[in-house]
């Protein structure tokens, strides 16, 4: 079977505006045990020749899906350029294959609480596969900066991107219902959706596999439909499995009335096939649901099944749940992938907490340069912070970007508290209590406590932790709603203040590397203990690895055909520890850099959230934890960057660039690599006074460009050419 493209939308709008969800709609997001069982029958789908068609994509399914079956690094904190280079392969794939991707992104958590339950849990549950992981047993755990990677790759291949609000699976699904194409994703809940298209799990997806020839290449597929599935149980009405997936069990379904309604009900043995994959409760199921004609039928006798003085209250939860999965004739996401202009906002479907904010901020988080973290924070005043592999005996390696995270909830809330103490005169309360309004001494310039709620670890289990939002201090204060219209010296005094960095240091940098520089002096004063010289080369040396593999891939870069350059490259790489290999995790080594990846990511979202003041960094090429473990034990070892580095002067200049400026931040001005000492835990005291640049009056333009130099400040580094290389070769 061949799958060819609906009718194509008309001209594509790479950057939408806002996917919003009904209000009514809630996601779901999982049928306990019936991914296993289908996947394991393969008379329930269709072989697939899939070429010329559009392919709807769950973007987090996708990355989670293309990290974990790659064999990619999760012990030392990931290996992101390896991720991109993957992720980059699989969107080639598509299109020598003229398949053309459209990607969602889930947002926040979902505003009702129905699943933060399982939130939880999962988390609690991430929390023991990292420790686990740290021990040299095997588990799952995606790294840190995993989805701002991905999310980066598509931004440079222009692959069409949107986030929801929420979790995505509803609107992936009435997405590929109005345009008759299939979807792609790892969600079971796509086995009870009903769509023409199809839905193609990604562990029956060979795209590494492509087949034919020219126009005819196509990559091979499983595609599952309900009509082909209910055909296998007595040609049930496929309007019967929203009820089969509520009753079976999903994140919304109580576990007890699903055990309660099997304890109960008598269901017909079905005999294991031949060469089939047998699952007695499903199978008996469906096969038991197949009598009746119509749901409403299938329904009330569900509810006698159940029975007691709950019925009415059982009709009405289980009705609701249902609706989780009936699609609309048209889809939201539609016109932003669809349309050549921006979408009008419709209020009446988001989120209370959203109707109020500005425009700006709410097309960052459609086109996903705004987290997930931000709709969290605005919508239910929670943070869920993510579990690495640390040392699980020290505290989370989160404390130590709290200072920035702080900033960030600041900014998002603060303002909007003082503004409704203000408009009532008199005390209120948030969500929950989360949100006292009052006289606060924490907040500079601010008369509201406003808290966000954190969960994160504690030794091996998940704590909640209220956490004060806190304004940056600046002069001017900014203004929530054209924060993106304020000039760029005033939201970059902002970040670097938060930072406890002076603009000066920034001149001599290339400007993507300037915010990697002033989070890793952070990194150095918040992280406890505080890290090694070697740590800290071994990340400088990192960085400079990553901007020569990402310069040597430029065609036309000066550095692209130097061999001194591959050289250096070369050499650094062999340094890498083998993710495989069974030497043991140096903890005190990973935690650190823990720490760092923290700082790194909330160094990104507050710079995101800010409008990017600074230019945003390529971040797959700002960490690769196998190449700065084996880098740290090779400097420790006694070997110096200067000799790693000798056969390529640029590298060698741009790591005396950035030593310096790290070094410039402290007070130690520009002192060499060598000789310098690291700054001390005091050494960010009296930030707010500099030699230069005092007040922050940064140059630049707006947007995620960022700051832009004066001709004579312009980076040394960038300046270089292929001939100082060769002079040394």
């Amino acid at each position: 079977m061949e799958l060819t493209s609906p009718s194509p939308p008309v001209e594509l709008n790479t950057s939408p505006s806002f996917a919003v969800k009904p209000a009514s709609t809630l996601c779901t997001m999982g049928v306990h045990g019936l991914a296993s069982y289908v996947e394991g029958n393969r008379q329930f789908f269709t072989d697939l020749k899939l070429k010329n068609t559009h392919l709807v994509i769950d973007g987090c399914s996708l990355y989670f899906r293309l990290y974990f079956s790659s064999g990619l690094d999760q012990v030392r904190g990931g290996d992101y350029d390896f991720f991109a280079a993957l992720v980059r392969r699989f969107f080639a794939a598509l299109s020598e294959c003229n398949v053309r991707p459209f990607v969602v992104l889930d947002g926040g958590m979902d505003q009702t609480d129905k699943k933060f339950r399982t939130l939880r849990e999962r988390a609690e549950s991430k929390i023991r596969d990292a420790h686990s992981l740290s021990r040299g047993s095997h588990a799952c755990i995606l790294p840190l900066l995993s989805r701002e990677v991905f999310r980066q790759v598509l931004c440079d291949l222009g692959i069409p991107l949107v986030q929801c609000i929420s979790e995505a699976d509803f609107e992936i699904a009435s997405l590929a219902h109005q345009w008759g194409c299939p979807v792609l994703t790892n969600d079971s809940d796509f086995y009870i959706f009903d769509l023409h298209g199809g839905y193609l799990p990604f562990a029956l997806f060979e795209w590494e596999n492509i087949c034919g020839k020219g126009p005819e290449r196509y990559i091979p597929a499983r595609q599952f439909t309900v009509n082909r599935f209910c055909s296998h149980f007595n040609h049930m009405n496929k309007q019967l499995l929203p009820l089969f997936a509520v009753i079976t069990g999903n994140d919304y379904t109580l576990a007890k009335t699903t055990e309660m309604f099997f304890s109960r009900v008598e269901l017909q043995s079905v005999p294991k096939g031949r060469g089939r994959h047998s699952n007695p409760r499903i199978e008996g199921l469906l096969l038991w649901l197949s009598q009746f004609a119509r749901p409403g039928d299938a329904l009330e006798e569900v509810l006698e099944i159940l029975g007691g003085q709950r019925k009415g209250n059982l009709r009405t939860q289980l009705s609701a749940r249902i609706q989780d999965y009936q699609l609309p004739p048209n889809s939201s996401l539609a016109q932003f992938f669809s349309s050549s202009q921006p979408a009008l906002l419709d209020i009446q479907v988001l989120p209370a907490a959203l109707v109020s904010q500005p425009e700006w901020l709410l097309r960052g988080v459609a086109s996903g340069s705004l987290p997930p973290l931000v709709l969290d924070v605005l919508v239910l005043q929670r943070a869920l912070l993510i579990a690495q592999v640390e040392n699980s005996r020290l505290p989370s390696s989160h404390e130590a970007s709290l200072r920035i995270r702080k900033a960030i909830y600041g900014l998002l809330l603060v303002e909007r508290a003082v503004q409704a103490n203000a408009g009532q005169g008199q005390r209120g309360r948030g969500r929950g209590g989360k949100g006292t309004v009052g006289q606060s001494g924490g907040s500079p310039g601010s008369s509201s406590f406003c808290f966000v709620e954190e969960y994160d670890r504690l030794d091996l289990n998940l704590k909640k932790t209220p956490v004060e939002a806190q304004l940056p201090c600046t002069q001017p204060k900014l203004k929530w709603d054209t924060l993106d219209k304020v000039a760029v010296p005033v939201r970059l005094k902002v970040l670097l203040s938060t930072l406890g960095v002076m603009e000066y240091v920034l001149q001599s940098l290339p400007p993507h590397l300037c915010l990697p520089v002033c989070v890793t002096y952070f990194w150095m004063n918040s992280s406890k203990p505080k890290p090694s010289p070697s740590l800290l080369k071994g990340l400088l040396l990192g960085l400079v690895y990553g901007e020569l593999c990402r310069r040597r891939a430029m065609a036309g870069d000066p550095l692209c055909s130097s061999a001194g350059t591959a050289f250096v490259c070369e050499q650094l790489s062999q340094l890498r520890l083998n993710s495989g290999q069974k030497r043991s995790l140096d903890l005190g080594v990973a935690h650190s850099l823990c720490q760092w990846q923290s700082c790194m990511l909330s160094g990104i979202y507050l710079n995101q959230l800010l409008c990017f003041p600074l230019s945003e960094p390529h971040s797959a090429w700002l960490f690769s934890g196998t190449l700065l473990h084996g880098l740290e034990a090779a400097l420790r070892g006694g070997l110096s960057a200067e000799t790693l580095l000798a056969a390529a002067p640029a590298a060698v200049q741009l790591y005396s660039i950035l030593f310096g400026a790290v070094m410039g931040i402290s007070g130690q001005g520009h002192a060499s690599p060598r000789s310098a000492p690291l700054p001390t835990a005091g050494s960010s005291k009296g930030k707010g006074r500099g030699k230069r640049g005092q007040g922050g009056g940064g140059r630049g333009n707006r947007g995620r460009g960022g700051m832009s130099r004066a001709t004579g400040l312009d980076n040394r580094f960038g300046m270089l050419t292929v001939e100082d290389d060769l002079d040394e070769d």
